[in-house]
């Protein structure tokens, strides 16, 4: 019985140890096929979110580009309105500065009428009188001041009417003198450079002391080289580099080289 029992206990071990040998290959079998399965989702799992992940990017550098675009464009008109103002600044504060100048100019002249002494009786001039210059004065003031404005707007037909209104009342002066000057401007800003000639000639010999002069005499010289007309040009410059008052301006070193130019072509 012992003998028989033995061999039957080593076949039965061997039959269990098959067992499990087939069960755990199954077993090994089902866990890859389960492994497998589950790399794969937790794969697209990746790819979905990355993809996702992509789009938001995508959406968030569109939006970006979008904000730059509009911040380039509000900078650009900012940029625009500060040098438009700026510009408005500055003729705002010539005119002021110009108007000042005159203020100061027609003190001056007032206080000095004040002393003047009349030739023929030799007593002071009576006050009315310096009151309706004074009046006088203050009106031309105001009209050329309207002028410059009209002027500075683009509005030159209508600051010549205003500016030759003002010349012919005063007729002498610094406002008639201003006044000429800015006529002849107007008819160059419409392009009537024959009649700003005319203009300018008359200024030159109303107000050969003027501070303008020297720019008259520069812009006349101007006129006659665009006209081909050489000695007339030579003529301005030689009067412009005869004016003392003008040796220290641009136009004198720009007329004085222009000049030299001119006779060493003749030269030649």
């Amino acid at each position: 019985m012992k003998v028989i029992f033995v061999p039957l206990l080593v076949l039965f071990s061997m039959i269990i140890m098959s067992g499990c040998s087939s069960v755990t290959a199954l077993r090994t079998k089902e866990l890859k096929i389960v492994g497998d399965v589950v790399r794969k989702d937790v794969k697209n799992e990746i790819n979905s979110q990355v993809d996702s992940l992509q789009r938001v990017i995508d959406s968030l550098s569109a939006a970006q580009d979008l904000v730059n675009r509009r911040l380039t464009a509000e900078l650009s008109m900012l940029s625009k309105r500060v040098a438009s103002e700026s510009e408005r600044n500055d003729s705002r504060q010539e005119e002021i500065l110009y108007r000042l100048d005159l203020l100061l100019g027609k003190s001056d002249k007032i206080l000095a009428k004040k002393v003047v002494i009349n030739k023929s009786s030799a007593e002071p001039l009576a006050l009315d009188s310096i009151e309706r210059e004074a009046e006088r004065l203050l009106e031309a003031e105001s009209m050329f001041n309207t002028g410059r404005s009209d002027y500075l707007r683009g509005e030159y037909k209508l600051a010549f009417a205003t500016f030759k209104q003002v010349y012919e009342q005063m007729k002498t002066g610094e406002f008639a003198e201003q006044s000429l000057y800015w006529m002849a401007l107007c008819l160059v800003e419409v392009n009537q450079k024959e009649k700003a000639k005319i203009l300018f000639s008359r200024f030159a010999e109303e107000f050969p002391t003027s501070s303008k002069i020297c720019t008259v005499l520069f812009k006349l010289s101007n006129m006659a080289a665009e006209e081909k007309n050489i000695p007339s040009q030579k003529q301005y410059l030689q009067k412009l580099l005869e004016v003392k008052s003008c040796m220290e301006s641009n136009e004198f070193l720009q007329g004085a080289e222009i000049l030299e130019e001119l006779l060493n072509a003749e030269t030649k």
